[in-house]
């Protein structure tokens, strides 16, 4: 059978038997793998502690008819310990994972890739909250995937202009002609934080105020959960900051 070599983020496990594990990767050139790690559950495992969630490793498979299997593991990202210490890092990565494996299929996104490997570096490094990591995350992963929002222009006529209504149905903020009546408005200061979030401006986004973090994430999830469809499972679960950090 085909052997090949790949770099995978582990987004779930599920237990296989007494000592196997079906594992479900994120790889980085092969897209969404199902692996079958045999005999990891059990004391004394080659693989140790390196196919757990979270975890980045460098892995040698070969093809099988259903699924793949996990001969070898070398470890690339410790992120897993590091995560499950601190629990607001831990359900903000579940989120992630839980994102990232709705969002890629069998053919993969290199740019998926990577920026689930640094939003699961970001939290175990404790580089900004946990939350506005997530949500960074999220907004990212989205545009990749073809569901760019817009924060400045209208995004249904593309008016530009400074507009305060969200509709997430129509891709973000919209201007005042396109606002459905009754359509929610927020500050100016929290359209901001969004496009902060979206472009990675963590200088913007660690200023910002609780009020507007919580408003941000509001839409954040509400706009995730709409693209989604069945939404995420985690994201209820998810500890939020309330002091900014």
């Amino acid at each position: 059978m085909p052997v090949y070599r790949d770099e995978a983020v582990v987004l779930r496990t599920h237990k296989l038997g007494e000592a196997d594990r079906i594992v479900t990767l994120l790889t980085r050139q092969h897209g969404k793998v199902r692996a079958v790690a045999k005999g990891v559950r059990r004391t004394g495992s080659k693989f140790g502690s390196r196919l757990e969630p979270f975890m980045v490793a460098d892995l040698q498979l070969y093809e099988g008819r259903s699924l793949d299997v996990v001969t070898q593991a070398e470890s690339l990202g410790s992120y897993g310990a590091l995560i499950t210490q601190d629990y607001s890092a831990y359900t903000a990565a579940n989120a992630m994972v839980e994102a990232a494996d709705k969002l890629t299929e069998a053919e993969g996104s290199l740019q998926q890739y990577l920026l689930l490997v640094g939003a699961l570096r970001s939290l175990s490094r404790h580089e900004h909250g946990a939350s506005l990591t997530l949500d960074s995350y999220l907004l990212r992963a989205l545009a990749l995937a073809g569901w760019a929002p817009s924060f400045q222009d209208c995004a249904r006529c593309g008016k530009v202009g400074e507009h305060t209504a969200v509709v997430v149905q129509l891709g973000g903020v919209v201007c005042d002609e396109c606002a459905p009546p009754g359509t929610p408005r927020i500050a100016g200061s929290t359209v901001a934080l969004l496009g902060a979030l979206l472009a990675g401006d963590w200088t913007f986004a660690k200023a910002s105020s609780d009020r507007d973090r919580g408003q941000a994430s509001g839409i954040i999830a509400a706009y995730t959960q709409w693209h989604l469809e069945r939404g995420l499972r985690s994201l209820p679960h998810v500890s939020r900051e309330t002091t900014a950090q």
